[in-house]
């Protein structure tokens, strides 16, 4: 006897292009949504539904947040600044616990500058898309920022003062004038004046300065204070090198975007380097003949 042929039976399309499914009451039901429109096929619906977010990457070494805390401090000014201050200190042969003292006051001093420039500056340079500043391109939450730059602020006035109220007051006072300078002239010919007056203060904070020094130590040579004046206005020149195009856009006139204008910017550069060299030259020798004291 032959065994009966099995065939599949094919389900026949809805007129309208959407699947019927059976119902528990053994009807069919119609797979489309109740607000899709007639004669819209699933295909078309499902076009409609917006993609899922893509998968948020792994956050990288790199971007782990004490690591951008380091970046947004300006970490080579603030270690430059700090070493060379160091120096200058040991050349004036103060004690080897002093040089760490200033070491560690200057550092913690510059990062707070920098922290606070950057927050200053946060919406200016996502505008610029400047990728090197991780509080304008979102990877560094500004209220981090903000409470690293309060940390900072907690511990740079004991250090500042460790080395003695006239020079710790010096140095806060020096600490004002870079935030302040923050906010205003800065976009204008007296852009230089908030750099010459707080590198002004330098030669006193390590003049009056010593550990537990408050006996007010002694003021420091008229020659030095003025050099390292020229100083801060050479170190205002060369920070602001990377930054003339975005500032020139955003209507700055300033005493780096008129030179740059004038002789360019890598002729600026060149100028600034040998200005630099000068200045410090100038320092060493008048530290080495009169001294820091007057």
């Amino acid at each position: 006897m032959a065994r009966p042929r099995l065939r599949r039976r094919d389900r026949q399309a809805d007129p309208t292009g959407s699947a019927a499914r059976s119902t528990p009451e053994g009807g069919t039901e119609d797979a489309r949504d109740a607000d899709t429109p007639p004669g819209t096929t699933l295909t078309e619906v499902a076009d409609d539904v917006p993609p899922p977010p893509p998968a948020v990457p792994r956050r990288r070494v790199l971007d782990a947040t004490p690591l951008l805390l380091l970046r947004a401090a300006h970490p080579r000014q603030a270690v430059a600044t700090a070493v060379l201050m160091a120096v200058a200190a040991a050349l004036a042969d103060r004690p080897t616990r002093d040089l760490g003292l200033v070491l560690g006051t200057v550092l913690v001093g510059q990062a707070l500058l920098g922290w606070h420039n950057d927050l200053v500056d946060r919406r200016r340079d996502a505008r610029h898309g400047r990728t090197d500043k991780p509080v304008a391109d979102g990877r560094l939450d500004p209220s981090t920022a903000w409470f690293a730059l309060s940390c900072a602020v907690l511990l740079v006035i004991p250090l500042a003062l460790s080395n003695g109220i006239t020079a710790g007051l010096l140095y806060l006072v020096s600490l004002a004038i870079g935030v302040l300078g923050n906010y205003t002239l800065r976009t204008g010919f007296l852009s230089w004046v908030p750099w010459a007056a707080a590198f002004a203060l330098y030669p006193a904070f390590l003049s009056f300065g010593g550990w537990g020094n408050h006996d007010g130590g002694a003021a420091p040579q008229p020659a030095m204070t003025v050099l390292a004046a020229l100083l801060g206005i050479g170190v205002h020149l060369l920070t602001s090198l990377w930054g003339l195009v975005a500032d020139h856009e955003d209507g700055w006139t300033y005493l780096p975007l008129r030179l740059g204008m004038k002789v360019g910017a890598a002729r600026l550069l060149a100028l600034t380097a040998t200005y630099l060299a000068l200045v410090t030259a100038g320092m060493i020798i008048t530290g080495t003949l009169v001294g820091l004291h007057a």
